[in-house]
């Protein structure tokens, strides 16, 4: 079927559709884990050299939902320096794009999302002011250099700047935010490095409109749920993908 991508079948397909909406009413309720496991989904079911540019495309559109939807809440100081770290990380990442291991990426940052979620010193290291910029403007340039490798780092955006927003509302759409510019750099980025995005519109455009419902839907489950009880199912949903991330890193499975 010449509407779809080169190696994707019908069957491939489809799955990748109904995967976004539940993926992405995740990632609305939660601001996090949708990402990480649309990009397992994508490792099984498509070339592996168009895992992270595919994946990157489809977080635009995932992402852009979120911030619009809760565009009232995103906390601009934060966000804004993070964007201008992702400039600097995408460009030094860009340069070494395939010559660093995957896996020992993927182990590192197991690692420091374990550590900033358990260990005895919690990073919060500072409250407000220009300490806070420059923080945002370290993890914005970390993530983005490691989202040209492994694909999904909002575990790592969130584990470092989750402590300083008010409430849920404020951590979803900034995080959104931060994602959302994060992701359309690194798109840009593969661009330039030669991927070709033309034989995958059609079937971007069906997953991200099922992104677009499944956000919807996420975002409606945001409103009734518990700010205790989010913070708890965010620390859960963290620590499983760190431990995750490890495991994929030791090569215990895939």
């Amino acid at each position: 079927m010449t509407y779809l991508p080169p190696d994707i079948g019908l069957i491939e397909a489809i799955a990748l559709v109904a995967i976004s909406v539940v993926t992405s009413a995740v990632s609305a309720a939660t601001s996090i884990g949708g990402g990480v496991a649309f990009l397992a989904v994508l490792a099984s079911l498509i070339p592996p050299a168009a895992v992270i540019p595919i994946h990157g495309v489809v977080q635009i559109g995932n992402n852009a939902s979120r911030a619009i939807i809760q565009r009232r809440h995103i906390a601009w100081p934060i966000v804004v320096p993070f964007m201008a770290g992702s400039v600097v990380g995408a460009a030094i990442g860009g340069q070494i794009v395939f010559a660093l291991p995957e896996n020992m990426l993927r182990i590192v940052l197991g690692a420091f999302v374990l550590y900033a979620m358990w260990g005895p010193m919690r990073f919060k290291m500072v409250s407000a002011g220009r300490a806070l910029t420059i923080v945002s403007v370290i993890v914005g340039a970390i993530s983005t250099f490691l989202t040209m490798f492994i694909g999904a780092t909002g575990p790592f955006v969130a584990s470092t700047l989750g402590h300083y927003f008010p409430d849920r509302h404020a951590f979803v759409g900034s995080h959104a935010g931060c994602m959302l510019f994060q992701h359309t750099i690194k798109v840009l980025v593969f661009g330039i490095l030669g991927f070709a995005f033309a034989p995958w519109l059609p079937l971007l455009a069906l997953i991200l409109l099922a992104g677009v419902f499944g956000t919807v839907v996420g975002s409606r489950a945001l409103t009734w749920l518990p700010e205790d009880l989010f913070r708890k199912i965010l620390k859960t949903v963290l620590t499983a993908l760190a431990l995750n991330l490890l495991a994929a890193g030791f090569g215990l499975y895939g």
